[in-house]
């Protein structure tokens, strides 16, 4: 019989239920914990890593990654003795994406480069899924692994001579430095999510009522917030559009509300642009 190997998984999507709020659970705790929660997890066909070891069995299907099959794919760039490729593979098929997490890698096939963020076209790209290698005249220079567009597991950055010189950890697309916050002791029902890289607030945040729907969402650059943090009411409605800055340190900018809206969706009050 085939044996299956799992691994914990932060697994707190989907979360937004479409069910009234209620009262907070007397058991609830604002305790902080790191982004690892045990929830099960098909890994059978995971690259290895250091948090996971890996017992005898068949040889992995290269092409596969977490049971998913992929295609190849490659860039080049530069010239002479500055020559910089990538490796990696994609989905054959379109998915939809993880809506909370910021950072979303893919191929885009008609300017032949991997992107981040922001729309991902998947009629003329593919999500970023497995292995991926950069190389630099012929030496890995960065090495890690996606999942479904999403950055996991241990990454490592290299100099010209071999040596390391950056290390970062991700679970499924968030800094392995990322708190959470439960409203019960069973770490069931999530609170807030604080995206933490390096010791600073960098990333998309979110609070959440106790009926799993966002009380507030926004995101952090260099431990500042930035652009539109959006506050809902109990019921999923908008309620408040708060404007901070674009940049993480403009110091002249002041934050304002945009944007209010009352308990039956209508618009009360908007601040004309600058």
């Amino acid at each position: 019989m085939k044996k299956e190997y799992y691994i914990a998984l932060l697994l707190f999507l989907p979360i937004i239920s479409w069910a009234q709020g209620g009262e907070v659970d007397p058991n609830s705790t604002d305790e902080r914990f790191t982004i690892s929660s045990p929830v099960t997890f098909d890994v059978n066909n995971e690259e290895k890593d250091e948090d996971f070891v890996e017992p005898k069995k068949k040889k992995r299907k290269k092409k596969v990654f977490y049971g998913i099959k992929t295609k190849r794919r490659f860039t080049q760039k530069g010239y002479g003795n500055r020559i910089t490729v990538e490796l990696f593979h994609v989905l054959k098929e379109p998915i939809e994406t993880d809506p909370y997490v910021r950072d979303i890698h893919w191929f885009d096939y008609r300017r032949k480069e991997i992107r981040i963020g922001g729309k991902v076209d998947q009629k003329y790209g593919a999500i970023l899924h497995g292995s991926y290698k950069k190389m630099l005249n012929g030496k890995v220079i960065t090495e890690g692994i996606y999942y479904k567009g999403m950055k996991h597991g241990r990454w490592i950055h290299l100099d010209k001579n071999d040596l390391l010189v950056d290390k970062e950890k991700y679970y499924f697309g968030w800094p392995k430095e990322s708190l959470v916050t439960y409203y019960s002791r069973d770490q069931k029902k999530l609170k807030e999510i604080i995206p933490v890289e390096y010791g600073e607030k960098e990333g998309n945040y979110f609070y959440f009522f106790d009926s799993g729907k966002v009380g507030v969402a926004g995101e952090y650059k260099w431990d500042n917030r930035v652009g539109d943090w959006i506050e809902y009411y109990p019921t999923g409605r908008r309620k408040k559009v708060i404007r901070y800055s674009k940049e993480a340190f403009d110091d002249e900018f002041r934050p304002y509300i945009w944007k209010e809206w009352d308990k039956q969706g209508r618009l009360v009050y908007e601040r004309k642009n600058r």
